[in-house]
């Protein structure tokens, strides 16, 4: 990743238009967006040579507190944080947002920075001529400023009553997204009470995970004018069916889509089918980037359209990965919903995961398996066993220890990135694994929030 400064005019240009100062901000193995802010005029200087930042900035935890201190991580060292100019977005009341990244001091890229990552699996993607595009979903519910519940006197599921109790937030949050250049394809209430869902407009890789962190920005931003909170907690509370941060993935080379115009299942290419083959193999070695807080599992259980069973299916809400044929009904071709990333998931290390599954897929040619055309949930176990369908365990534990030793992650993420993202998730279930269901989405409710 290299950074074009901005020209004296464009400063210039910002200035005019009210910019007094850039947020750039990062997003660590927790899940956590953190950041730092430089007045307009230095906006060069924080794209290089950047802002220092401790190594403990990939280490801190979402105990708002902690710092999962590794032989690699501590006190001593430093690093620089760089924001990325082009990509640079004004989002309103004298701000100005961009995202960044992890440099050593020399100039070269953090093994660990996720951003950095992704943009490394998405060119090892267009070295074998094949171009991706992701859409993000956020999920979200609203709460008081406490982090205590909103009423729900005129709530329903998917409701009219939800946009008109929260019309003037919708309706800011939509222009405010608007002017920022976020795309937003829908906006609408979700299963849960006061909670919410934005469909995202499919880009490239990064700048499709830049738009995510920059949307949840502009969210928590105006929530704040309405005296609201937001939370991004994959269970925010222990009775509700918990939020996800759905990815929908598709991929092309030069001879067309590999999930649409073939001859496979459900109109895949035999490539495209390979590449979801390789995601499903390796799903369970990747869960614990894409779900590995110690309250995703609190939603990744059968019922709640988390995908707990790592199995396909056409527009199967049940399986882990939805496929979504492409028609008339879907403009963007044949994709493939991957359902159990929660907003806990950093959404650079969820797409490099992904996206390298699929690519190593492709690599080996592997072998789809049948589809599953049921809930998963029905099936016996003797069903299940003899279709490969395997249940995800909700079990933090479980979880980290399959990506802690899984070869094939190390191998796309790299092992400072796996190493970290294992060694935060540890901390949590080291010091609150005792912790009831209640207490830990009472403690972890607001902890994703901005």
């Amino acid at each position: 990743m290299t950074t074009t400064p901005l020209a004296a005019a464009a400063i210039a240009q910002l200035e005019a238009e009210g910019v007094d100062a850039v947020i750039g901000t990062v997003v660590n193995p927790a899940g956590l967006i953190l950041a730092k802010t430089v007045p307009i005029r230095r906006t060069n200087t924080f794209a290089f040579p950047g802002m220092g930042a401790s190594l403990v900035w990939h280490a801190f935890t979402i105990d708002q507190t902690g710092i999962a201190f590794t032989e690699h991580i501590g006190v001593v060292g430093d690093q620089r944080v760089r924001i990325d100019p082009s990509a640079l977005r004004i989002i309103g009341d004298g701000l100005a947002w961009a995202p960044a990244g992890f440099f050593e001091q020399d100039g070269t890229p953090v093994a660990a920075c996720s951003r950095g990552t992704l943009y490394r699996v998405e060119a090892a993607l267009v070295e074998e001529g094949i171009k991706a595009v992701i859409g993000h979903e956020i999920e979200f519910i609203l709460v008081n400023p406490d982090g205590s519940r909103q009423p729900s006197t005129l709530w329903a599921q998917y409701g009219l009553a939800g946009i008109l109790e929260h019309e003037a937030f919708v309706r800011e949050l939509t222009a405010t997204a608007t002017a920022a250049g976020v795309g937003i394809e829908q906006f609408h209430p979700e299963y849960g009470v006061n909670q919410f869902e934005i469909s995202l407009t499919p880009q490239p890789p990064v700048a499709a995970a830049d738009q995510l962190v920059l949307t949840r920005i502009i969210i928590g931003r105006v929530a704040r004018r309405y005296g609201l909170r937001v939370s991004l907690s994959p269970a925010p509370f222990a009775d509700s069916v918990g939020s996800g941060a759905h990815q929908h993935f598709s991929l092309t080379t030069a001879d067309g889509p590999l999930f649409s115009d073939g001859s496979g299942a459900r109109g895949m290419t035999t490539t495209g089918e390979s590449a979801l083959a390789g995601l499903l193999d390796g799903l369970p070695e990747a869960q614990g980037i894409l779900c590995g807080s110690i309250v995703s599992g609190l939603r990744t259980r059968p019922g709640n359209w988390a995908g707990a069973y790592a199995c396909w299916g056409d527009e199967n809400r049940e399986a882990a990965l939805r496929f979504v044929r492409g028609g008339p009904a879907n403009p963007y071709g044949g994709n493939v919903e991957v359902k159990i990333i929660d907003p806990s998931a950093n959404p650079y290390f969820a797409s490099a995961a992904i996206l390298g599954l699929a690519l190593d897929g492709i690599k080996r040619k592997a072998t789809l398996p049948a589809e599953t055309t049921v809930d998963p949930a029905t099936l016996s176990d003797a069903e299940r066993t003899h279709y490969g369908i395997v249940q995800l365990p909700h079990a933090q534990p479980e979880a980290l220890a399959a990506l802690d030793n899984s070869a094939r992650m190390r191998a796309i993420l790299g092992d400072a990135a796996v190493d970290l993202v294992v060694a935060v998730r540890r901390f949590e279930h080291e010091r609150y694994g005792e912790l009831d269901t209640e207490d830990l989405a009472d403690k972890f409710r607001m902890a994703w929030s901005v």
